[in-house]
């Protein structure tokens, strides 16, 4: 069932969920819902599609796991008898932490130029630009499932954030629906078929009927206490979604790095958070350069040859095999809270295949002193569940989904059980 319901939003457009009238007037409440998660072939970025407005009209975002909230460019053809804008110190402005008040120039007052409405920051995690948005209000329509089906058969203007904050889509669903507060995004590696973001609980049925809830792994998130966000009006912590990485291994082997970078220092620096803004994994220069070496020597029968942007370690990869999960190459691991817990990365996951005689390692090198020292990207992320439990504030990972002979693509959006 598609259900619909207002929400706070930016023109640029902040979200923020209230129930809206036909849905509390039944006595239906969803069991979780669902956004079809879609690969971009040219940028790689992850996309969806919400339908908001009235009338109702399909607009484009790209998926930000880390970010604020829900925010859409809307100043030139935003047209909508739905849309409002909450008054400066209202309660939506209270919620969305947004304390300073905006007046428009124009005197003619439209979507994105407001008086006397609250004022937030959106971020564009992909070019790193802030911008001022007033936070507005309008209805937006979203897909229903019970784990297994939607409960009704059935270009980018923004950005949707998934990220630990009150306005977020998760924390808004979960108000809106008394969901669990919980959500999972399961990314598909093909530009040709369809990942899912669930909210809410599972089970997370994929074709041919495997709950790939039902053998997670769990790691506790940590909170960055500084803010990530390229600007911010008061001091907060970060909406990224950061784990525990105590070290790395390479087919078994430990490699040598300085661990103090995989801390979070008092000044928000370091650590190891989860994007889905950024296409592959990003490591500072001397963790890229230790990996690199490591992984090198234990893909022995592979020779390196010359580099392909934007990659700085690839191999003659005819001389790779292929298994289940992937090129046979060395396993890699993140060791989280103890030896005994580890995010293990296949070869589907590590290698990129950039030539038909040329792979990758599929991951970058991100410079000397960045804000994060490891950003685990999309490519890493694909094939595999995340369960984002923000209650527990845990992080449940499958690994890859390849060795239970299934993939995220394998949600079934059309039909019933």
């Amino acid at each position: 069932m598609a259900l619909s319901y207002n929400y706070l939003l930016f023109c640029s457009l902040v979200l923020s969920v209230i129930i809206s009238p036909c849905i509390a007037q039944t006595s239906f409440r969803p069991k979780a819902l669902i956004l079809p998660v879609t690969k971009d072939a040219s940028t790689l970025q992850y996309l969806t599609q919400i339908n908001q407005r009235t009338p109702l009209v399909p607009v484009k975002y790209t998926l930000d796991l880390g970010g604020q909230f829900l925010w859409v460019v809307c100043l030139e053809d935003y047209e909508s008898s739905s849309f409002t804008s909450p008054p400066c110190h209202s309660a939506p402005c209270s919620l969305a932490n947004a304390p300073f008040c905006w007046d428009c120039s124009d005197s003619q007052p439209r979507p994105g130029c407001n008086n006397n409405t609250c004022n937030l920051l959106p971020d564009n995690t992909i070019n790193g630009i802030s911008f001022n948005g007033p936070l507005s209000m309008d209805v937006a329509s979203i897909q229903s499932t019970n784990g297994k089906n939607p409960d009704l058969a059935n270009g980018v203007r923004g950005m949707a954030g998934l990220g630990r904050n009150s306005i977020s889509l998760p924390s808004l669903f979960s108000s809106a629906f008394s969901f669990p507060r919980k959500f999972a995004i399961c990314l598909s590696s093909s530009t040709k078929a369809s990942g899912a973001v669930f909210f809410g609980d599972g089970p997370y049925v994929m074709l041919p009927g495997v709950d790939v809830s039902t053998s997670l792994i769990y790691t506790p998130l940590i909170l960055n206490p500084v803010s990530t966000a390229t600007l911010l009006f008061r001091p907060r912590p970060s909406t990224d979604y950061f784990i525990g990485v105590k070290s790395v291994k390479i087919n078994g082997h430990v490699v040598p790095l300085n661990t103090s970078l995989l801390s979070i220092d008092k000044n928000g620096v370091g650590g190891t958070k989860i994007s889905t803004v950024h296409p592959y994994t990003v490591l500072e220069s001397s963790i890229y350069e230790a990996f690199v070496k490591a992984f090198t020597k234990e893909l022995a029968n592979a020779p390196r040859v010359d580099s392909v942007s934007p990659f700085g370690a690839c191999f003659d990869s005819t001389r790779i095999g292929s298994t289940r999960v992937g090129p046979a190459v060395p396993q890699i691991d993140l060791v989280l809270q103890s030896s005994d817990v580890y995010w293990r990365i296949f070869g589907g996951n590590s290698m990129v295949q950039v030539k038909s005689n040329v792979m990758c390692l599929g991951f970058v090198d991100g410079g000397v002193n960045p804000r994060t020292s490891i950003v685990i990207g999309g490519h890493q992320l694909e094939n595999n569940l995340l369960q984002f439990d923000l209650a527990r504030s845990r992080l449940g990972f499958s690994s890859s989904l390849l060795l239970r002979e299934t993939a995220c693509s394998n949600f079934n959006f059309t039909s019933h059980a």
